[in-house]
């Protein structure tokens, strides 16, 4: 049975590891889809964006994103970015990568405030 959220049919998904690799040769826009509790809690510096996968309007604000950027989205432990990184790829998006959980990025070193 074809699984569609397996790493290898979706393509959306690396590792913290890739992330770094990537986003010196592909700076893109930063943003974490948790709720505004969990973002005031800790978050990557290099954050530009808040938009919360739960919250009613999530499609309308990302429809408003520019399609032709690359986007690194992040959750708590990767499972809201991942299915947010799916959605954002069935509405045309390109580049959009689940770069996984907070504690995962933070505990490999990113820079968190």
């Amino acid at each position: 049975m074809f699984n569609i959220f397996s790493k290898s049919s979706s393509g959306v998904d690396i590792s913290v590891d890739e992330f770094k690799e990537m986003v010196e040769k592909q700076p893109g826009v930063v943003i974490d889809v948790r709720t505004r509790v969990e973002y005031e809690q800790g978050h990557l510096t290099k954050t530009d964006d808040l938009i919360d996968f739960m919250s009613a309007d999530f499609r309308d604000k990302i429809s408003e994103l520019d399609k032709e950027k690359t986007y690194y989205l992040y959750c708590r432990s990767g499972n809201r970015s991942g299915q947010a990184a799916r959605i954002m790829k069935g509405m045309g998006f390109e580049q959009v990568y689940n770069i996984g959980g907070f504690e995962e990025l933070r505990d490999a070193g990113f820079e968190t405030k």
